[in-house]
């Protein structure tokens, strides 16, 4: 550990020296960042605020991208910061990763990811994805023979089969019940909560559900189910928010969860291979970190913890600041108020045509800008290669038979005559 502290001061002294070059760097990016997220400001003010948002990023013009709930695009300011970031960092690679230099703009990302969370920044850990979290909270967790970890159908991967691939290993069990599908349209908030506390035992140790499934949106209210979980014995109450961070707005300590693992590069459209996972202060003594160098009495009581784990891409951390400021600039009333006509444009299409079926929540309430259109005449996988290769239509593909769905997830640079393009070629 000496030697580890001794190389760490050392380069700190040496970053001290280039401190006011790298400052002026850093502040040259950041005043870049600001003027153009002013003039989106003034752009989304306009009578037409949405004209031309498409030029605000590097889709190809002949895709019609529908496909933000698999990944993200990210805006051209954010991209361009990043490519910045990446230049400085490489003039003097061992300074910039390992001399301290870029710790506060590190930190001042976790604060900004802490405040979109709603939570302390030491309850925050900056990861690669949900799926990273996930796994951290199965190898962490003190589980054992006689416990059990509940999830439903509508689980994502990357949420259950490190549960699956841990058990054996702890002995715990893990158990996973159906969500009926055909009642999704129109179900509300309590009928979430009765679905999961039947399916609840004494043995449930863990509860795990996504914030809004990736399959058909289903918005999972976090605190009444946090609250019926607590109430039944429930010990760790475990939310995938890939789906909702950036598209809703979020609280998750006064949702009492436990934890909350999300990839912002979908919604809140950051670089690719970043995530965020919340763990509850009160949690973060019972979870083992899953790798661990030489930071764990540093970062002692906070999330940094599991994050240690060596070198990262510094580079991308600080450009997953600069999409948090551009989401910031969009506004939260705004941009769910064009979620909210973007996702009634959807559904009110979709039931004026006799060859479609719409799987989603038909209220916004209990649902989001991601849902599920059922092809009742041809074969889901089939059409969705066929909307690429002849029309450049991007969509996700459900082709199991008992959804046969394709999954639509527009953003805001998505126009209304894109969405009824699409329908239309259906």
């Amino acid at each position: 550990m000496t030697f580890f502290h001794d190389r760490r001061s050392f380069l700190r002294a040496l970053a001290t020296t280039a401190s006011g070059t790298l400052a002026a760097q850093l502040l040259a990016v950041e005043s870049a960042v600001s003027r153009e997220l002013e003039d989106l400001s003034l752009a989304l003010s306009s009578p037409d605020p949405y004209a031309g948002f498409h030029e605000r990023y590097l889709l190809d013009p002949r895709v019609s991208y529908l496909n933000h709930g698999s990944i993200g695009t990210v805006p051209r300011v954010v991209h361009s910061a990043g490519l910045r970031y990446r230049e400085i960092c490489e003039e003097n690679p061992w300074l910039h990763i390992w001399g301290g230099a870029w710790d506060e703009p590190r930190e001042e990302v976790r604060n900004s990811s802490a405040d979109i969370l709603g939570c302390d920044p030491a309850e925050v850990a900056i990861t690669h994805n949900t799926t990273e979290g996930f796994n951290l909270l199965a190898q962490g967790l003190p589980l054992g023979p006689g416990d059990e970890v509940l999830f439903s159908s509508l689980n994502h991967a990357g949420a259950s089969v490190c549960w699956h691939h841990r058990a054996p290993v702890d002995g715990f069990q893990v158990r996973r019940f159906d969500v009926p599908l055909d009642e999704i349209p129109t179900m509300a908030a309590e009928d979430v909560v009765r679905v999961h506390a039947e399916a609840i035992r004494d043995e449930t140790r863990v509860l795990v559900f996504p914030h809004i499934d990736n399959i058909v949106g289903l918005r999972h209210p976090m605190k009444e189910l946090t609250d019926m979980a607590r109430e039944r014995g429930v010990e760790y109450v475990l939310v995938d928010g890939a789906q909702s961070l950036g598209m809703i707005p979020l609280d998750v300590r006064a949702a009492g969860v436990d934890a909350f693992a999300t990839s912002p590069h979908k919604w809140i459209q950051s670089p690719k291979g970043l995530g965020l996972l919340y763990l509850r202060r009160e949690l973060l003594a019972e979870v083992r970190p899953m790798w661990v160098t030489w930071g764990q009495d540093r970062w002692a009581g906070t999330a940094r913890i599991y994050e240690d784990y060596g070198t990262r891409d510094l580079p991308e951390v600080l450009a997953l600041g600069d999409a948090l400021a551009f989401q910031r600039s969009l506004g939260e009333e705004r941009k769910n108020t064009r979620y909210r006509e973007l996702f009634h444009l959807l559904r009110d299409q979709v039931e004026a045509r006799p060859g479609l079926r719409w799987r989603s929540p038909r209220r916004w309430e209990m649902g989001g800008i991601l849902v599920a259109v059922q092809l009742l005449d041809a074969g889901a996988g089939e059409v969705s290669q066929m909307l690429f290769r002849e029309h450049g239509v991007v969509v996700r593909p459900f082709p199991q038979p008992e959804l046969n769905t394709l999954r639509v997830s527009p953003n805001l640079m998505n126009l209304p005559g894109e969405i009824t393009r699409f329908l239309e070629l259906l």
